[in-house]
């Protein structure tokens, strides 16, 4: 499998001379391994006119940024449903497989580095009268399909570990996973990473399935039927432990909070029983 990228196409609080903003193209690598040099992952930019916000444009610097990097992603991952179909139609014009995630965590972060090291010492820079986040929505979570669903011997549990044992992840036996180099957060070494394991019989089919989604991060859902979900894509929600009394609640609730003071990082693991050694899959994820 081929390197993966994230994609952004979108205006900067930056003006031209006609005090139209500027749009700017971002790509950059997505890091699959906690070990990555993150200095060392591809990264292109490039501003345009707002009369040059189309598919053509954006299709000129994804080859542009195909020939320099020296390769072609194996697919590419964009987070802005606003430049859904412009962006959709650009990589399908590119035969490159392009996904609607929030899995864009090294993008997010070099976003946030241009906000505050880049864009206000550019020439137009106007202050914004908000603050920019990353907005998501938030539809009602589902049951797993039928396909994957375990039985009743089933079981899970929250449970946690130091940052720094994660950094072995790569001698893990795991047949299914992602993760990303630590650096791109400001965890510490001897920071609690909070996850969730899932004991299941499918282990390994509920894994690969998971294996084609695009992971965003996991949630406490705090409504009648308080549960732990899986949020995948730009808007898809799973429900994949449900916290049916006052103990599994307070322990949902300290899954969620460890999370916070983990500047989001956290995991889903499967394993086909307790005893196992080796994982059907482990994702490192974050939440923003």
């Amino acid at each position: 499998m081929g390197k993966i990228w994230e994609l952004d196409f979108y205006s900067r609080p930056i003006f031209d001379e006609n005090n139209k903003k500027r749009w700017e193209i971002l790509i950059c690598e997505s890091p699959t391994q906690i070990d990555t040099d993150i200095d060392s992952l591809f990264r292109y930019s490039e501003f345009c006119s707002n009369n040059e916000v189309n598919s053509i444009t954006l299709g000129r610097a994804i080859a542009t940024a195909i020939e320099k990097s020296g390769e072609t992603p194996s697919k590419i991952r964009f987070f802005r449903r606003q430049m859904n179909n412009m962006i959709i139609k650009a990589c399908d014009d590119a035969n490159i497989p392009v996904f609607t995630s929030r899995h864009t965590y090294a993008l997010n972060h070099w976003l946030a580095e241009r906000e505050e090291n880049f864009y206000p010492f550019q020439e137009g820079y106007q202050q914004p009268t908000s603050a920019v986040s990353v907005q998501y929505p938030q539809s009602n979570a589902v049951t797993l399909p039928d396909a994957v669903k375990g039985d009743r011997t089933d079981k899970w549990a929250l449970v946690s570990l130091n940052a720094s044992d994660l950094q072995e992840m790569q001698e893990w036996d795991i047949a299914f996973g992602e993760s990303f180099p630590l650096s791109l957060t400001e965890v510490e070494d001897t920071t609690k990473i909070s996850g969730l394991i899932i004991f299941s019989k499918r282990a390994l089919p509920l894994a690969a399935w998971m294996s084609g989604l695009e992971l965003g991060y996991l949630r406490l859902e705090k409504g009648q039927f308080p549960s732990i979900c899986l949020e995948t894509g730009v808007s898809d929600s799973w429900i994949l432990a449900n916290l049916i009394d006052k103990d599994t609640q307070v322990e949902g609730e300290g899954f969620e909070n460890a999370k916070q003071k983990a500047d989001g990082v956290h995991f889903l693991a499967i394993q086909s029983s307790a005893d196992s050694q080796s994982f059907e899959g482990f994702w490192l994820l974050k939440s923003h």
